[in-house]
């Protein structure tokens, strides 16, 4: 929460770093519901008493920017990073609504396409946090309900395989098929490694062995799975998968654009976001499997993310972005 951000990538407002959105009105929505901005609950016991407010914290801030020159925008994208990114996925519809029908309208969700995979000790971690938040902090009443009348297990919905297909608004997905942060706590959680063996794996690629390489990339193969019908399908829908080992690539200037930044096919993500999101041509790009692309960054975290799945979602830096273009009432 601190007083001054640096609005850089996607948000940065230079012309030769960020050419498509330079000139955008730009707000970045703080995060800190640890739900994706759509829990509504209150939690009580013999000591406390928590308000989960997001989904009413989303509400109250759209409602803040309306009459701000939102209401009036020609040009909207709705994006965010990490738990951000997951939030982009659940409220990308619920955003179009609030805006002209005549304004084009669409969304990006950058490392929020968290999977719902078993981890390497056949347990399904994620699933089980994931449920006990959805029901902690009453999350399903806000989740698509047709996504939610389509699944026996309803909460399953806020994984975002799942509710794709019925989101109407065209969507961009940006993740890497070897996201760092899924790779520490839905693939390998300590809980899943009690002694220990992939830690040096985890700090450094070069030090992981054979076997462990061959489950990185059964993780890749199941995120294509995941998104196949996405890839063949979705006619207003794009995509950048790379195989990389990040998280959160559009807000960072050295992975968003620039001389040395990742590519796909000789293409940067801010040229397939901006192809995308302008239509000039269609936009979905996905990579070879590690180690083949030499222009990643491979930013793996210094030290390990802690065992605490508790606060998941609270630890990633996940902001949504709210972009709209120049020219309407109010510069934010």
């Amino acid at each position: 929460m601190s007083k001054y951000e640096v609005f850089s990538g996607i948000l940065s407002n230079n012309a030769s770093l960020n050419p498509d959105f330079y000139n955008w009105n730009r707000v970045k929505l703080r995060y800190c519901d640890g739900a994706s901005f759509a829990g509504d609950s209150k939690f009580q016991n013999e000591t406390s008493l928590i308000y989960f407010r997001g989904q009413k914290i989303w509400e109250a801030i759209i409602l803040d920017l309306l009459p701000k020159g939102l209401g009036s925008a020609r040009e909207a994208l709705l994006s965010g990073c990490s738990a951000g990114g997951l939030a982009s996925f659940l409220h990308c519809d619920n955003f179009t609504n609030y805006l002209p029908k005549n304004a084009s309208v669409k969304c990006l969700g950058d490392a929020g396409f968290f999977l719902d995979e078993k981890d390497i000790s056949l347990n399904h971690t994620m699933r089980t946090f994931y449920t006990n938040l959805v029901s902690l902090q009453g999350v399903e009443q806000n989740l698509d309900t047709n996504c939610t009348s389509s699944l026996n297990t309803p909460q399953l919905c806020f994984f975002p395989q799942y509710a794709l297909k019925f989101i109407t608004t065209p969507f961009f997905i940006l993740n890497t098929a070897y996201d760092t942060f899924q790779f520490h706590n839905i693939l390998v959680p300590n809980s899943a490694d009690p002694d220990g063996h992939w830690n040096r794996c985890k700090q450094d690629l070069a030090a992981c062995d054979a076997s462990q390489i061959e489950t990185l990339q059964g993780f890749r193969r199941d995120m294509l799975l995941a998104l196949r019908g996405f890839l063949k399908y979705s006619e207003s829908g794009g995509m950048f998968i790379n195989s990389c080992f990040a998280h959160c690539q559009s807000e960072s200037q050295d992975t968003w654009f620039g001389v040395d930044a990742p590519r796909i096919h000789n293409k940067t993500i801010a040229e397939a976001v901006g192809d995308w999101y302008f239509s000039r041509r269609v936009s979905k790009e996905i990579d070879c499997a590690y180690p083949c692309d030499s222009t990643c960054h491979n930013l793996i975290p210094s030290t390990q993310v802690p065992d605490k799945n508790q606060s998941l979602l609270k630890r990633q830096s996940a902001s949504l972005k709210l972009l709209q273009i120049l020219g309407c009432l109010v510069a934010f």
